[in-house]
């Protein structure tokens, strides 16, 4: 028995974590507890040091001093400001009038905005909310199918996931060992693909079934002209100049994703100050929303490297490495047995814990592979979003199910009786856009130069063509490194030295008579 638990007190480690985890315990505490107790298991069975734990010092200063994570309550403040200032309804408004009267008009605004919002905010639960709080409303009024409606803001809303900035993408830059600008433009063209294929896909709804994606009616597009020219201008054009502003920086190499978190948080600021809705209210809001939110994703990574600390101890990323790369199918049933491993763990973990729990455990395997990490990561990131939509556990659907109505109301502007939203409606909406991403996933894996467009200007070196050339002694015993300079060379090149026109001043000095 003690020879079957030593030889396998990896998987056992690793199936304790998922069960301590079912059973509801915060992830954080989780990861710790599992660590911790797996490593005094391991000490007492004499198969660790007992000095083990005394490297969780190092570990916590150095992520403490990780200037990369720096970058994660700067965008988060810059999109929180953003949109409890008002920003997230000025442009449904004014895109909601602009593809007004097309077909299915409103779930395009959808879309564009929650486009727009993820690189602004870069946190899921604010686009979906903000979104469902504003733009549902319209959409059931003027008769919108309930399921294109709920499916279109949720899928919208988990495009924070992966339009840069998006916080999931510097976490995995972190956990991969990668840049952040890579990985922020690797994942530039998925995630502009993604969105024309969310409107493509409402599109094609427009023409299948016309009656559920209606245009606005005439009574209903009150801005027109100047009017509307104005609002584009004040609404929709600064946001876009502040997020060209930031992630232009960050591409061209300008500015560090941390330096550009911090130019966005500033400029921010200043349109909140500039719309005059800045206030000491929504200022305090945003800086604990903030602190909270980052609290909460250092507690979790401080969790995983005392846990991740045990696990290598106990040679578990060994284990782990000759599980996947015994996967027949070499590179490809690794990429296809790590998606299916993220995909089914979505159910129950969220983003930020698949990204410190899985992702340094299939990261090496990917690496040894010849994997491009950065490729792998944005294809990680698109299958992550599902943890988003999954049915009936989706934090998107969660949100979205809070602020939908759940018994008939009377609407304000027709008095007609609008009927609720079910969950079931809710569920199945989102199955289309869930079928989207993974359809994507797929699409990623088939075509790589989606990702790996990042390397275009790069100097690649390939080791195996690397030369030395160190010159060798000849058969004269001439010096190799070349000749040195006078004084301590010859005028003809020999390597005898001559001091024979060395002046040393006057008077000679005196050396000394030499000891005895």
């Amino acid at each position: 028995m003690f020879a079957f638990f030593a030889e396998n007190l990896a998987p056992i480690m690793f199936l304790s974590l998922i069960v301590v985890l079912l059973i509801g315990y915060p992830v954080a505490f989780a990861l710790a507890f599992v660590g911790f107790v797996f490593g005094f298991i391991g000490i007492e069975m004499g198969l660790l040091p007992a000095s083990l734990f005394g490297a969780i010092p190092d570990r916590i200063f150095g992520q403490m001093s990780n200037e990369t994570l720096l970058a994660i309550p700067f965008f988060t403040f810059m999109g929180l400001i953003l949109e409890r200032s008002g920003m997230a309804e000025d442009l449904l408004d004014t895109i909601g009038q602009l593809f007004g009267p097309v077909r299915g008009g409103l779930a395009f605004a959808v879309v564009f905005v929650g486009a727009i919002l993820a690189a602004t905010t870069g946190v899921v639960a604010a686009s979906v909310i903000s979104m469902g709080l504003i733009s549902l409303p319209i959409m059931l009024r003027y008769g919108y199918d309930r399921r294109i409606a709920a499916g279109t803001i949720a899928a919208a809303g988990t495009l924070a996931q992966i339009v840069p900035p998006s916080l999931v993408l510097i976490i995995l830059a972190d956990q991969l060992g990668r840049s952040v600008g890579d990985m922020y433009k690797g994942a530039l063209v998925p995630g502009l693909l993604l969105v024309a294929v969310y409107a493509g896909f409402i599109a094609v709804m427009s023409l299948l079934q016309p009656k559920s994606v209606p245009a606005l009616p005439a009574e209903a597009r009150s801005l027109r002209g100047l009017k509307l020219a104005r609002k584009v201008m004040t609404s929709l054009i600064p946001p876009l100049a502040l997020i060209f502003l930031v992630l232009g920086t960050i591409f061209i190499g300008l500015a560090t994703p941390t330096e550009g978190g911090a130019m966005g948080a500033v400029g921010a600021l200043i349109l909140a100050l500039c719309n005059r809705r800045l206030d000491l209210t929504i200022l305090r809001s945003a800086l604990y929303a903030t602190a909270k939110l980052s609290s909460f994703v250092i507690f979790i990574l401080l969790g995983a490297r005392v846990f991740s600390l045990t696990f290598y101890g106990v040679n578990g990323h060994v284990w782990v490495e000759h599980l996947m790369t015994s996967i027949p199918g070499g590179e490809l049933g690794f990429l296809i047995a790590a998606n299916l491993l993220v995909f089914f763990l979505a159910f129950f973990l969220d983003y930020f814990e698949l990204a410190f729990i899985i992702i340094p455990l299939l990261a090496p395997v990917a690496d040894s592979l010849g994997i491009d990490l950065i490729w792998f990561g944005v294809m990680l990131a698109i299958n992550m979003q599902t943890s988003f939509m999954h049915p009936p556990f989706g934090f998107s659907l969660f949100y979205l199910r809070s602020v939908a109505p759940a018994r008939a109301y009377r609407d304000k502007v027709t008095g007609e009786t609008i009927q609720p939203v079910t969950s079931g409606q809710i569920y199945r909406g989102a199955l289309p856009f869930l079928g989207i991403q993974l359809a994507m996933v797929m699409l990623v894996i088939s075509f790589p130069g989606l990702v790996t467009h990042y390397k275009s200007g790069q100097v690649e070196v390939d080791p195996s063509e690397i030369q030395l050339d160190v010159p060798m002694p000849g058969d004269a015993e001439s010096n190799p490194f070349g000749t040195p300079a006078a004084p301590f060379g010859t005028e003809d090149g020999g390597t005898s030295p001559d001091l024979s026109s060395v002046d040393f001043g006057s008077p000679t000095p005196d050396f000394g008579a030499p000891q005895q």
